[in-house]
């Protein structure tokens, strides 16, 4: 099974598709146009969700972290006067300066991401998106900023004018993600931004070629016309998409076969560009995150 996922929603189904399906048989191709440097270490926020979600390390009060984790060098920091853009945790650091410390002696991120997954024990495959450095930019009235910079220095707070990802055009599937594509016939879109945590996926040079190939479910992030979290609904807006369960189905465009919606959803079905199913999608337990997994598992029947 494949999953393509940023670093909230999907996770979520994720810790549910664990109880269906041994570990060792899941694959999960995450967004990396969210990375950036703090202190001089690289900060893949999505990579490390996964990672922490694999290895039981992940803080789920929060959905990004590590549960218990202390902040003394943070701390330290801002006493010498450096605020940092993310707040990293001890032990969440030290994920960073190792994946740092392979990186400047000249391993990939695949390779930095294969070494951290067998450190800590996870026996799913957690492949980064590609290897080579893209960034998610949004344009504001007060000017460009990188998505960090947006959603966590500013609170998502500025409108919107424009979305880019800097880097996409030279940027590939690696030959990691693609070799696990080819070998599976199933692919779940988790629920994440369809702009900034699953486009830059697509966006990747023969990546939609590929999915059009495969049976590919996604599961909606959004609910009416909100967002389950984050700043989807301001970004959709901004890139022309109506902030709907179908506005997402048409992000992904002719690669998808089935939108999972939520039960309590308003759109109509007649208005999708593809067939709908409905379900409860608000995972706010491990029964429910389970129940989502088993029933878009059961739809892959359905497709011909």
């Amino acid at each position: 099974m494949i999953v393509l996922s940023g670093g909230t929603g999907t996770p979520k189904l994720i810790r549910g598709l664990r109880r269906l399906v041994p570990d060792e048989e899941i694959t999960v191709i995450v967004n990396t146009a969210e990375d950036i440097t703090v202190s001089g270490n690289l900060v893949s926020p999505d990579l490390d969700t996964v990672l922490y979600l694999f290895s039981g390390q992940l803080d789920v009060a929060k959905w990004w972290g590590i549960k218990n984790d202390t902040f003394h060098t943070n701390k330290a920091l801002q006493k010498l006067g450096i605020n940092e853009k993310l707040m990293l945790g001890d032990t969440d650091r030290a994920t960073c300066i190792f994946r740092s410390g392979l990186m400047r002696n000249g391993a990939s991120l695949t390779e930095a991401t294969q070494r951290l997954s067998s450190a800590l024990g996870i026996k799913a495959t957690i492949l980064p998106m590609c290897d080579e450095k893209v960034d998610t930019m949004i344009k504001t009235p007060q000017g460009h900023m990188h998505f960090q910079d947006f959603w966590v220095g500013a609170r998502g707070e500025p409108v919107v004018l424009e979305v880019k990802i800097t880097g996409i055009g030279k940027a590939k599937p690696t030959k990691e993600v693609v070799d696990a594509l080819e070998a599976q016939e199933n692919v779940i879109i988790g629920p994440s931004n369809p702009i900034t945590s699953i486009g830059p996926i697509l966006a990747l040079k023969g990546m939609r070629e590929i999915l059009a190939k495969k049976k590919v479910i996604a599961i909606s992030p959004i609910i009416g016309n909100s967002p389950v979290s984050g700043p989807a609904g301001k970004l959709m807006s901004a890139c022309g998409f109506p902030v709907s369960s179908r506005g997402a189905a048409e992000c992904y465009g002719d690669i998808l076969d089935i939108m999972v919606s939520d039960e309590r959803d308003t759109v109509d079905e007649k208005d999708f560009p593809v067939s709908v199913k409905r379900c409860d999608t608000m995972m706010t337990s491990v029964g429910k995150s389970v129940a989502l997994a088993k029933y878009t598992i059961g739809l892959f029947r359905d497709i011909r």
